[in-house]
């Protein structure tokens, strides 16, 4: 069986370093909306490249310190 993977975020964590950003404030600078964010840190959404680059670029943060690829529970053979 293939595993199964999840991207964990540390988005809410990272916009409170940068100074207690808003999702909203967050959102205007990388032109996204506040619900994306929201989605984002929820976990029902996982961004395109090209986003979390932004991302990563606006809260001075790397892809890897933002987003963790994590196998999932249960899913592992052997």
């Amino acid at each position: 069986m293939k595993p199964r993977y999840d991207i964990r975020n540390a988005l809410r964590l990272y916009r409170v370093k940068a100074g207690d950003m808003t999702q909203q404030e967050l959102a205007d600078r990388i032109g996204a909306t506040r619900q994306t964010i929201v989605s984002i840190e929820k976990g029902r959404y996982n961004p395109s490249v090209g986003l979390a680059l932004r991302i990563a670029k606006v809260l001075g943060a790397s892809i890897e310190e933002l987003f963790q690829l994590e196998e999932e529970e249960g899913d592992r053979d052997g």
